[in-house]
């Protein structure tokens, strides 16, 4: 297969509608002036392509112990000592 080249003001013209093209099928596109190529507009990778950042670990960690509870005998804290 090979790689689609577009001159800088063909591609200015239709960006969004090259972007769509690389997006849906998944091939890239080399940007050119002069005959030069000056970028390459390529799909997002897998990586980029996972769960939002917000969320991502739920599940994986473990509570192994209650988290609220005292950590020691209430004696053993000035605060809480009458």
């Amino acid at each position: 297969m090979a790689t689609e080249s577009i001159s800088i003001s063909a591609f200015k013209a239709t960006c969004l509608a090259v972007l769509e093209r690389v997006r849906r099928t998944g091939a890239p596109v080399v940007v050119t002036r002069r005959g030069e190529p000056i970028a390459e507009i390529m799909p997002p990778s897998t990586m980029s392509l996972r769960a939002e950042w917000i969320g991502a670990l739920k599940g994986t960690a473990q509570m192994v112990d209650d988290l609220v509870a005292p950590v020691g005998d209430a004696d053993e804290w000035d605060a809480l000592r009458p």
